[in-house]
């Protein structure tokens, strides 16, 4: 069977809106870069809300696929609650990547709190229960907002 590179090369070659989204973007940017593309010409949510239930939807089908065989539909609806979110954020205006920069900075220094409060007990997370390691991170939280967390046993 042929194929007819020439016709081909011409569909490839036609633009699409799509097109003016920076594709080397990280992908959560390029993602509210498509979105933005495609509300310009009206195809987007009037609000926020319709974007939140299309994350309920969206996390339903995730949680519909958790127990699946097939890892890449997990992957594939993982993917579209993801999508889903960078819209709410975009609806927002909140960036993103910048949103998830902050909560990975905020992660790592709530776990590294853990370290340090059992690093003096000679103990390391490994060798907590996740109800010691909890209380830890909820004191972490409390050190952020510059409350003195009351005193408590230490795991």
């Amino acid at each position: 069977m042929s194929r007819n590179t020439d016709t081909d090369r011409d569909t490839t070659k036609q633009d699409s809106l799509l097109q003016q989204a920076d594709s080397s973007q990280p992908a959560l940017n390029y993602s509210v870069s498509l979105q933005r593309a495609a509300a310009s010409v009206g195809f987007d949510w009037p609000g926020s809300a319709g974007v939140i239930d299309k994350i309920k939807e969206e996390l339903d089908e995730v949680v519909a696929e958790i127990n699946s065989a097939d890892p890449e539909r997990l992957r594939d609806e993982i993917g579209d609650l993801l999508f889903a979110v960078t819209n709410l954020a975009r609806h927002v205006n909140v960036d993103p990547e910048h949103a998830l920069r902050n909560s990975i900075d905020k992660f790592y220094r709530r776990f590294n709190y853990i370290e340090r409060q059992l690093h003096p007990l000679n103990k390391t997370p490994d060798q907590c229960d996740l109800s010691a390691l909890d209380e830890l991170w909820d004191e972490a939280k409390l050190a952020e907002r510059d409350i003195t967390p009351p005193q408590k046993s230490r795991p």
